[in-house]
């Protein structure tokens, strides 16, 4: 595989309550001024470099002439990591990607989310569409996916060492786990502070063109493919043999990705 390209010095981005955001600012591998901008947000549990960077998303972007900015929301990489649940709301996290947009006097984007990120972009499609041209929102369901997270087995071994016995709970901590500076504490803070917050709704769907990408083995297929149904300007991609937790990695994702993009360029 081509070599990946190394990160760039991060950007500090203070938010509307004072919370450090970290965010990467990829340029074209072209040299190309003015290049088209993505915002790349991810998922629960991982961050700007380890969902975009170390998957490939990064070089292939940039090879192809746009400029990738990459931010870790607040729960996650190299932002701050507040351990109360009301730093974490959808309107929040909306907000933050609002902050980054400003911060690096960006008028307008297209949009990379997964999973959280994916559901941020929904929202954000909503909250400003003249600042998102159009999005790729990847393993978004409708409804709220971590109602089945278990908190008081999420705490218990996290504070405790004993063991969670919910499956989905357990594969949640366990991936979470295996990425470098997560606090875990704050992950949980997360879930519950997102908790009853606003949902995407398929009776109230962006207005800009969106990709809507789901892996093949991942229990979200059906419930992602209705959103895009919903969804007036959608295409949907099934990614072949991939679950929610390695769909970024898929090369059949990527090219479909930036094919999205370039019709829009």
């Amino acid at each position: 595989m081509p070599a990946l390209p190394a990160p760039p010095q991060l950007t500090r981005i203070l938010s509307a309550d004072g919370v450090s955001l970290a965010a990467y600012d990829f340029a074209p591998t072209t040299g190309q001024e003015n290049a088209p901008v993505i915002l790349a947000v991810h998922g629960f549990a991982s961050s700007a470099l380890s969902n975009w960077q170390a998957t490939g998303w990064v070089r292939d972007l940039t090879r192809s002439g746009y400029r990738l900015i990459g931010l870790d929301q607040r729960g996650h990489g190299e932002s701050d990591k507040p351990h109360e649940p009301t730093a974490y709301t959808m309107d929040i996290l909306v907000a933050d990607v609002l902050t980054v947009l400003n911060s690096y006097q960006l008028d307008e984007v297209c949009y990379l989310g997964y999973s959280l990120g994916a559901r941020v972009g929904w929202h954000s499609s909503l909250a400003f569409p003249t600042r998102i041209s159009r999005a790729i929102l990847g393993g978004i369901p409708d409804g709220d996916p971590l109602t089945r997270f278990r908190l008081d087995q999420a705490r218990a071994q996290i504070e405790d060492g004993v063991a969670a016995t919910d499956p989905i709970t357990q594969a949640y901590l366990t991936m979470a786990g295996h990425i470098p500076d997560n606090d875990l504490r704050a992950l949980v803070a997360l879930v519950e502070g997102m908790r009853g917050t606003t949902q995407p709704d398929p009776a109230n769907p962006p207005r800009v063109p969106v990709l809507f990408a789901t892996g093949s083995d991942d229990r979200i297929l059906e419930k992602s493919r209705r959103l895009s149904e919903a969804t007036p300007d959608a295409k949907f991609l099934e990614i072949p043999g991939r679950n929610h937790f390695n769909a970024p990695t898929s090369r059949d994702f990527r090219a479909a990705g930036l094919a999205f993009f370039e019709v829009g360029r």
